[in-house]
């Protein structure tokens, strides 16, 4: 059985995908389709079809203050608050894109900041969970870059 360390998973948003990679310290994406009842009289079990996609993000990040620049998470989320923007997230980012390592692209609604978050001698942590406003596209080609 291959295992793998789960450390190297890439995160970008925005039009311009600033890589928030190098804060993130936790990723999940979760992809889920709504499940639609059509069972019909005379049926001997429930019957079911998929509907839309609720997919969602959740993220810790290593905060920082910077107050703009390429992967400054508190500028960047800031900038992006109350709109949705592009997303893309890949399992491994020092590899090509592949059937092993697929690249995950759509859109997500940034609704939700944790400005401040922590106790005394607390890293600055944020925990985020984004809906997302597309169905996530699942690639085995492309690139990360």
């Amino acid at each position: 059985m291959a295992i793998f360390l789960n450390n190297k998973v890439g995160f970008k948003i925005g039009a311009t995908a600033v890589d928030l990679s190098d804060h993130v310290t936790a990723f999940s994406l979760s992809r889920q389709l709504d499940q639609i009842e059509v069972s019909a009289m005379g049926s001997d079990a429930h019957q079911f079809v998929t509907g839309l996609s609720a997919d969602t993000i959740t993220v810790s990040f290593l905060n920082d203050n910077a107050a703009s620049g390429a992967g400054s998470v508190r500028a960047t989320l800031q900038a992006a608050y109350g709109s949705t923007v592009a997303f893309k997230a890949i399992q491994d980012t020092s590899a090509a894109v592949s059937t092993t390592n697929p690249l995950y692209t759509g859109t997500i609604l940034v609704d939700n900041l944790t400005d401040i978050n922590g106790a005394v001698a607390d890293e600055a942590m944020i925990d985020i969970t984004f809906t997302c406003n597309s169905k996530t596209a699942y690639a085995t080609t492309g690139t990360w870059a």
